[in-house]
């Protein structure tokens, strides 16, 4: 199916994302509105080591509980690098790690069906510790390792709900 875009106006914006309303005509005619947010790309980082991972646990405003989930971020605002720049800057920023070793494991949409927004994921090994600089957003945050099948009971039983770090853990896990 095509759907045309007629016109196209911005209902909101802030530094991290804008809400679009688009006025749509379908192929048989009918029209419609479409709403969008638009999102820059994101690096979600599983960080790999002794046969388990680095999670990061923080206040999710949205749903008013801490959540863990693998480190993931987006550039600031004009700020611009690669894929696997922004991975290092948000493993570096959420844990204080570096890796000596990043593995592109895939490129996936979030929730395709608002927004256009998409990740990049990399496995992260070769760990070396260091100081967090997380933003004054993340201040909350802390960092704890797992082991493996941890992971994956906290996964299952949903102590891990974002969807971004379960995708991710798949992508791992067809690696091996």
């Amino acid at each position: 199916m095509s759907i045309r875009t007629l016109s196209s106006r911005i209902v909101y914006e802030n530094p991290w994302l804008t809400l679009r309303e688009d006025e749509i005509e379908l192929a048989d005619g009918t029209r419609g509105i479409y709403s969008v947010i638009d999102k820059p790309d994101f690096a979600l980082v599983i960080p790999f080591e002794n046969d388990g991972f680095h999670l990061v646990e923080e206040y999710r405003y949205p749903l008013g509980e801490r959540r863990w989930c693998f480190p993931q971020g987006a550039f600031p605002q004009g700020v611009t690098g690669t894929p696997e720049e922004l991975a290092a800057a948000e493993l570096g920023e959420e844990t204080g790690f570096t890796a000596g070793r990043f593995e592109r494991l895939g490129y996936l949409n979030g929730a395709h069906g608002i927004t256009g927004q998409s990740y990049h994921v990399f496995l992260a090994t070769d760990l070396t510790p260091g100081r967090p600089e997380r933003e004054v957003t993340e201040q909350d945050m802390r960092q704890e390792w797992f082991p493996r099948g941890e992971v994956e009971r906290m996964l299952r039983d949903g102590v891990i709900t974002d969807d971004s770090s379960l995708a991710a853990y798949l992508l791992y896990t067809m690696r091996t």
